[in-house]
């Protein structure tokens, strides 16, 4: 493991060695995952929202059995059972809380009374301005580069728009999978980057084998922005279900999504009422119609067809741009290790003033 270590505002909120995030990707990052990240120094993130709450503390447990370093847990803001998560967090005591929705003043101050540091993830500048001002400790800024849900403004623009809009740690997320792209969202003024698809394409990643090997033959090119499985821009790689979905009826979407919001009530333990609550509090403050909540359950079963049955055929493949890059599937050290390494490389061949 490299000795080399950069110190950041990111690192010394959090207590890591190393500025970089492994995100929380459902069904992907997992006990195994997030502790493989932080025995190697990074931050890692236990993504929660597949998870019932009983599924979670087991989760954090185990996680915590696996490492001595601080990693964190991502939340759902407007999920039903968001202040149960917490106490689990707080009673567990979990280091970082991070969230894919801006959280309300309450729960960031709930969370910060308790000694948990608070990073909300945002896709725009206002959103940044809006959590700092509630009293989160750090934000993950997403371009559109990023995978999942996502947004239209590049990293490349929207980072210095936050970064000059804020003054907590801003993390820059979007388009990073090596230690050049480290240098350069530190250069703009990040402490850090975070990375979805990079550290999905890892051998501690639990992620299908034959999945990962179609993520590795990916071009650039087969990385693509649909709204088809939610009504939401979704960045995923193109396969010919996801052209099927862009081509099916309304009706059959329908249907299918009713079939899907099913399964997730089981897998996931939920009630239809706790699930309505969650679609009422998805359609707060947005556009959204009715159909798009329904939709909304395709994501999580569509990508556990994929990340967790190995069902390319019959999910999807969230993913960032960086998939059509990357090459190879080094473990979580070994990848911290080459990133750290060809950081201080970089840095040190830059010209000095």
């Amino acid at each position: 493991m490299t000795s080399a270590t950069l110190k950041t505002p990111l690192t010394e909120l959090v207590g890591v060695r190393h500025p970089i995030v492994q995100t929380g990707m459902g069904w992907v990052a997992g006990p195994r995952l997030v502790s493989a990240t932080a025995n190697a120094g990074a931050l890692g993130v236990l993504a929660s929202a597949t998870m019932s709450p009983e599924q979670l503390r087991s989760a954090v447990r185990e996680v915590k059995s696996r490492t001595e370093a601080p990693f964190g847990v991502n939340l759902r803001a407007d999920a039903s059972d968001a202040a149960e998560r917490v106490r689990i967090i707080v009673d567990e005591g979990v280091r970082v809380a991070s969230f894919a929705l801006a959280p309300s003043r309450e729960l960031i101050a709930r969370l910060k009374d308790a000694g948990v540091v608070v990073i909300p993830s945002i896709g725009a500048r206002r959103h940044a301005e809006k959590v700092a001002a509630w009293g989160a400790d750090a934000v993950v800024v997403q371009g559109g580069e990023g995978g999942g849900h996502t947004g239209e403004v590049a990293t490349t623009v929207l980072l210095p728009q936050v970064v000059d809009a804020v003054d907590i740690p801003v993390v820059a997320a979007g388009g990073f999978f090596d230690g050049r792209g480290l240098v350069a969202a530190l250069a703009y003024g990040a402490a850090g980057v975070a990375m979805g698809t990079r550290f999905l394409l890892t051998s501690d990643s639990t992620v299908p084998d034959a999945v990962k090997a179609k993520y590795l033959a990916a071009q650039v090119k087969d990385v693509t922005v649909t709204r088809a499985v939610d009504g939401l821009p979704h960045r995923m790689l193109r396969t010919d279900f996801v052209s099927s979905l862009e081509s099916a009826g309304r009706a059959r979407v329908l249907a299918r999504a009713i079939r899907h919001a099913s399964g997730f009530r089981r897998v996931s333990g939920m009630s239809w009422r706790e699930m309505l609550r969650d679609g009422l509090a998805m359609r707060h403050g947005k556009e959204l119609s009715w159909s798009q909540v329904l939709l909304a359950a395709n994501t999580p079963m569509l990508l556990r067809s994929s990340m967790v049955d190995g069902r390319t055929d019959l999910g999807v493949m969230a993913s960032g741009q960086v998939a059509g890059v990357i090459d190879d599937l080094p473990s979580c050290a070994e990848l911290v290790e080459q990133v750290m390494a060809q950081a201080l490389e970089v840095a040190g061949r830059l010209p000095r003033p």
